[in-house]
């Protein structure tokens, strides 16, 4: 099956809401590149000091994200774990991490990730721009998987 761009991919107006911790600062940087090259709208929340907790830019860029459909996410620590779990606090953002180009197509088809977390520390430039190039235009599969999305949002908030 060839994967489709969503109508706002396609004109190059999906916006991507750009988040980053002091480690993932310079691969940040990358990301916000290549996205502006590709012809996305771009907005960041990196930091200006040298030290910063990853759970502060993991609420912006989700905050972001929610107010702002259908915007996306990337979020970049050193692992993109603890972006990751922050994340997915938040209801309606269903956030992954991407070590490789078929996770990145996995998480669009199946998941309908609206938050992609990368690990700074534990990839290149190289493999991110394959990641990037496969999640930015790898369009959700639908299907069976609405349903597994809705028993997340009903399910996975309520606390228990």
């Amino acid at each position: 099956m060839k994967n489709k761009n969503t109508k706002e991919e396609k004109q190059g107006r999906m916006k991507y809401f750009l988040g980053a911790d002091h480690a993932g600062l310079k691969l940040g940087e990358f990301v916000r590149n290549f996205l502006q090259i590709h012809g996305y709208e771009v907005q960041c929340f990196f930091p200006t000091e040298s030290k910063v907790d990853y759970p502060d830019y993991a609420k912006k860029v989700c905050c972001a994200v929610l107010k702002n459909p259908p915007s996306r996410g990337i979020l970049i620590c050193g692992t993109g774990i603890g972006m990751s779990m922050s994340a997915n606090r938040f209801q309606g953002i269903r956030a992954a991490i991407c070590t490789d180009a078929y996770m990145a197509k996995m998480t669009r088809m199946h998941n309908d990730c609206n938050v992609l977390c990368l690990g700074a520390r534990l990839l290149g430039e190289g493999v991110v721009e394959s990641i990037l190039e496969v999640f930015l235009q790898t369009e959700f599969e639908g299907g069976r998987h609405i349903a597994r999305i809705e028993k997340m949002d009903k399910d996975c908030y309520v606390g228990q």
